[in-house]
Order: C-alpha cells, then structure tokens, then sequence
C-alpha cells in the first residue's frame, strides 16, 4: 500500500537518494528544498518515472510558506503517513572564533526548522489517529565532536526536543524516530569544512581534523546505501527512537554505552588525529 511522505531538503544529497526509491516503489512524494534548480530537475526524474508528486522551491525559515505548503499538500493527497525532516546546515570552527550571528541561524534552520514542518502536519495526523515524525539528526547529536560545537548543538536539540514530544504524541497514535548518520560520502562537509586564519591557536589541529576527516569520507557510506537504511526506517510499522544508518556512528554510540567517557574521548581524538 502505498503512503503519502512529506520530506523536507529533499532535492540533494541523502534525501534526493531516499525520494526516487520511494517514488519508484509507488509512494507519493510532497517536499520542498531552496535550490530551484535541484527541484527543477527532480520534478524531470519524477515525471520520467510517472510519480505522485507536489514540489516546491522554499525556505525552511518561511514560517507562512510552510503552512501554505501544508494546506497543498493535504488539498492534493487528502492525507500525510510520515514526515521527514531533512533540512539542515553544517557549522565547522573553533568555538573562541564562532561568529554568534551564524550561529543563530544554524539552530534557527536546524532546530526550529525542524519545529516547523512538525508542527504543520501533527494536527492531521493526530485526527487520523496515526502518523510518523522522523528527525535527521547526526552522531553528533549523542557524540560531540570538536570543532563542531554549534553543530552539535544543534543535533543535541533535536534528540532533546524528539525524545520529549513523543510522550505527547504517542496516545494519538503518532509514532517518532531520530535518525544519526557520522559519515555519508556527500560534498556536505566540504561546504563547511574552513581551516582557521593564519595565527590562530587552533589552526594546526583543526588542519589535522579537515584532512583526517576527508580521508574517512572517501570511504564512507555512499548516499545510496544511506538512503536505503532510511528507507528500512521509513516503512518500519514500528518506529524505533535512535537509528543508524553507517559504521562509524554505530560504533561510536556503542563505545559511548559501554566505556567510560575517558575511554571513548581517547579512542575518538586518536581516530580524527587530534589527540590532546
């Protein structure tokens, strides 16, 4: 039986992937992302598959454009199954450095984005007396990494703000999941990854950790591999809190249950090349 999936930031990268699998498997697809020409070319793939779909180019942070987006989407499929929040930025940089103002603006798109497409879509769902709520977040978001403090901000909000919410959602039949990828081989962190200027006390140690991370990239999950994990969550008829989808974050929420937090500091400076 086919289901109705709104996702959002779904015209790039992992989500792009996890789009065309559903839309060829028979589901209907509604989502947004801000690149037109990403959507553009999506909605070409679509027609040439023959899928249901309803996109638009927008802004995580159109308050009113999401609301607009929500009432289309429900005028056209009369109903949503599940809703993937997928939109969000990277923040890589000493903390002593951060610029407070792009800051704000990674939580307001990260955290608050996320907030927003909930929030539209839960009345429906909790009248139809089911749905899923299902949060992109990161390994970050349970293992901070350093140089990625607003980031894993960030991710630690959407772990906090998901695992409080289900308890409201839960007797209207609406189920929640969070999902924690550490490393997709996407251009994602090299549109963020910065080595500081030029006397900065950091400089030499956030090197380490860029070059060290490219290197871990290479042999990443693919965004196809990824997105098939995502799927298997997607059409779970059980939702299961924490997911993840790769190696690396599966290892290192385990190294996280079972040492202390000493151990797997260690293990994780040594692994990115900053050991202390």
């Amino acid at each position: 039986m086919s289901q109705t999936i709104v996702i959002t930031g779904l015209a790039q990268g992992m989500g792009r992937e996890v789009v065309k699998m559903l839309a060829k498997s028979g589901d209907k697809i509604a989502g947004f992302d801000v690149d037109s020409e990403s959507i553009t070319s999506l909605k070409k793939e679509f027609n040439d598959i023959g899928a249901e779909y309803y996109l638009e180019t927008l802004d995580i942070t159109d308050r009113q454009g999401i609301l607009r987006f929500r009432d289309q989407v429900l005028k056209k499929f009369g109903r949503v199954d599940t809703v993937v929040s997928n939109v969000g930025i990277g923040f890589f940089g000493p903390f002593e450095e951060i610029d407070l103002e792009k800051a704000l603006k990674c939580l307001e798109i990260n955290v608050i984005g996320a907030a927003a497409i909930f929030q539209a879509f839960i009345p429906s769902m909790r009248i139809e007396g089911s749905g899923k709520l299902i949060a992109m977040s990161s390994l970050v978001g349970q293992v901070p990494f350093p140089f990625e403090s607003i980031y894993s901000a960030s991710k630690f909000a959407i772990s906090g703000m998901v695992e409080s919410f289900q308890y409201e959602l839960a007797p209207f039949g609406i189920q929640t999941a969070i999902i924690e990828p550490a490393q997709v081989s996407t251009n994602f962190a090299a549109k963020i990854h910065k080595i500081p200027l030029e006397g900065s006390p950091y400089r030499d140690r956030a090197r380490r950790f860029i070059e060290r991370d490219n290197e871990l990239i290479k042999k990443a999950t693919t965004p196809v591999q990824a997105a098939e994990k995502i799927i298997k969550v997607i059409n779970s008829p059980r939702l299961k809190l924490h997911n993840q989808v790769d190696f690396m974050s599966s290892f290192f929420l385990f190294l996280n249950r079972v040492l202390p937090k000493f151990m797997r500091d260690m293990i994780l400076l040594n692994h990115m090349d900053i050991k202390v």
